[in-house]
């Protein structure tokens, strides 16, 4: 899994809403499809997305697959981040410092 997989998982609207979703309980394709103007189909070919970019896991629930958010990929994007405003920061500090 890479941290482009998980920011172009997170570019569609849908899979934020999914996200966004999950973060408030587990759930299943349907409840998921129940809530957002797309497909079960629809649903679950974003949920395999969000799921190869490691920001959510599935488990078996009977014959429901009930998904949750998976914090991996969201570390991996924090993580990304946070490298990339503590470069920023720091270019700051030094243009600061040769201005004064």
């Amino acid at each position: 899994m890479s941290t482009a997989a998980v920011f172009d998982a997170l570019g569609d609207a849908t899979r934020r809403e999914i996200v966004r979703l999950l973060a408030d309980e587990p759930r299943s394709v349907g409840e998921l499809a129940d809530r957002l103007p797309v497909s079960r189909p629809a649903v679950s070919q974003h949920l395999r997305v969000l799921a190869t970019a490691e920001l959510v896991a599935v488990r078996a629930d009977g014959t429901r697959r009930v998904y949750r958010l998976d914090g991996a990929g969201a570390a991996q994007a924090r993580e990304f981040l946070d490298r990339m405003w503590d470069t920023a920061l720091d270019r700051f500090a030094a243009l600061a410092e040769e201005t004064s």
